[in-house]
């Protein structure tokens, strides 16, 4: 189940703003927000806050999860250009030159991330909610390849 927050009229170029969105791109939630802790870029902390927001509406959403075991991922994250104010500062001989003030929009989604069956992700998300299970599932899934090796031998010879 995914989770939207956009953030609109950032007064920052989107241009900045997309350095920062480019690190947490894709990013398991928990690791973006020591980055962005940590990030000296001012847009670091609005993409923080944003993304807090978007945990917050995600929790919202799913009361019966917890965040923890959700393994949670930024799906999506893409900055927009917003309105521009244009201003004039003066210029030699009487002349003026046009200051361009940019803004942006920032939408983040959140998803949770579902391993693969088959995986060693999946197996140990599996192992986590039923542990009894999953070691019944190791133990069937699991083959040498010493062993695979020598069936293949006698089925050569046969």
């Amino acid at each position: 189940m995914e989770a939207t927050a956009k953030l609109r009229n950032v007064p920052t170029s989107p241009r900045k703003m997309r350095m920062v969105a480019n690190l947490v791109r894709g990013q398991k939630v928990t690791r973006a927000l020591g980055l962005l802790k940590f990030e000296a870029n001012s847009g670091a902390e609005r993409i923080e806050k944003l993304l807090l927001s978007a945990l917050a509406n995600w929790q919202q959403k799913n009361e019966e999860e917890r965040i923890e075991d959700a393994n949670l991922y930024i799906k999506e994250i893409f900055v927009d250009e917003g309105r521009q104010l244009k201003r004039l500062r003066p210029a030699p001989q009487g002349r003026g030159h046009r200051i361009r003030k940019r803004s942006n929009h920032v939408t983040l989604v959140i998803d949770s991330k579902v391993e693969p069956m088959g995986s060693k992700a999946a197996a140990k998300q599996a192992a986590e909610k039923n542990p009894v299970e999953a070691q019944a599932g190791a133990a069937r899934t699991r083959r040498s390849s010493s062993k695979k090796t020598t069936e293949n031998k006698a089925e050569a010879s046969v």
